[in-house]
């Protein structure tokens, strides 16, 4: 199966949803955020609608967000982890959203807009090429979306580059304990349910690793049954280092 047939599915898919406003797996919910980590509070402090319960852990909050600084997150979708983010930065910081979907990032510009949101910038494009700057953020966030995209590698060395030094990541995302059947990691549909792109857990530590991250631990871990029970899967929240 070929990367742009993979990304070009999950690209309609996430449109489709952008426009329906449900999630992948079920309708989004106040009881869906909670039980992935969000709090009340956190779903007080956002707009309802960039809750689009499509997220896997709440990265803002492992983050250890600082105020003043400059943080991006990988796949952004509706928004509702740029505008976490955005609270906890302040004014002075800033906070940049990149998603390859063009229905995602223009709700989430029409909920900046609407809301007021001046520390806040949603850009369209690929986590595998960011549209971003080298060496200019602080910390970078992705909650259940590097699993959608073929060369999380290539992912993972991106968030290296425009990370600065010092500069570190919190990820939320899907993981597999063992290995999965053929027939779903050929499923375009389990691609977009978060699953078939999904690499066994020491796999995916070690390509962080290798595009040069150090200290990369799992802070926290829970099986989710949530979408599918193809396999033993895992949510995981790993944070990482830049040197």
């Amino acid at each position: 199966m070929k990367h742009e047939e993979i990304k070009n599915y999950v690209r309609r898919r996430y449109g489709e949803i952008a426009r329906e406003a449900t999630s992948c797996c079920k309708p989004p919910s106040a009881d869906r955020a909670l039980d992935i980590g969000y709090s009340e509070e956190d779903l007080r402090n956002v707009p309802e609608t960039s809750n689009m319960g499509l997220g896997c852990g709440n990265p803002v909050a492992l983050a250890s967000l600082k105020e003043g600084e400059t943080v991006l997150d990988l796949g952004s979708g509706g928004g509702i982890d740029v505008f976490m983010a955005a609270k906890r930065v302040g004014s002075k910081g800033k906070v940049i959203g990149v998603d390859m979907t063009e229905e995602m990032v223009k709700k989430a510009r029409e909920m900046t807009l609407k809301h007021g949101y001046e520390s806040v910038e949603f850009r369209l494009g690929e986590i595998e090429d960011l549209p971003i700057e080298d060496d200019s953020i602080d910390v970078v966030i992705s909650n259940c979306v590097i699993n959608l995209a073929p060369d999380k590698e290539k992912v993972f060395r991106e968030a290296c580059r425009v990370l600065k030094p010092g500069g570190r990541i919190m990820i939320s995302d899907i993981v597999t304990e063992g290995e999965l059947p053929k027939e779903v990691k050929e499923s375009l549909e389990a691609w977009a349910g978060c699953v078939a792109g999904a690499l066994e857990k020491g796999q995916y530590l070690t390509l962080i690793e290798r595009a040069g991250f150090k200290n990369v631990t799992i802070v926290s871990e829970r099986t989710s049954g949530d979408c599918c029970s193809y396999a033993k899967i895992a949510s995981v929240q790993v944070q990482g280092f830049k040197t």
